[in-house]
């Protein structure tokens, strides 16, 4: 899973389908996401991008995307935003969420 920051974002979730995690090392409920989403990245990762943002270090495109709670999960397809979770989500809902937009 790449470590995206506020310069290599946009290019980075530029194509194809992608699932950014938005996060802090001091949120709870991210270090409950994170390994879901590694999970995930290991058995779809070759249909899905997976990546991080640390919001207290990429503030600029956390800003941009209106980012206000964590963790929040950005799905883009080629370039747009076609959905976001907020919060804490099971395996199960993402790749379901995933799958509509393969």
């Amino acid at each position: 899973m790449k470590e995206l920051t506020d310069k290599t974002f946009e290019n980075e979730t530029s194509t194809g389908v992608t699932l950014t995690d938005f996060w802090a090392t001091w949120c709870g409920p991210c270090r409950m996401q994170s390994p879901v989403i590694e999970q995930l990245d290991e058995e779809i990762g070759d249909k899905v991008s997976f990546s991080k943002v640390d919001v207290d270090q990429n503030t600029d495109v956390a800003s941009k995307f209106g980012i206000m709670s964590i963790p929040t999960l950005l799905i883009k397809k080629d370039g747009e935003v076609v959905d976001t979770l907020v919060g804490y989500h099971p395996k199960e809902q993402i790749q379901s969420k995933l799958e509509q937009y393969l």
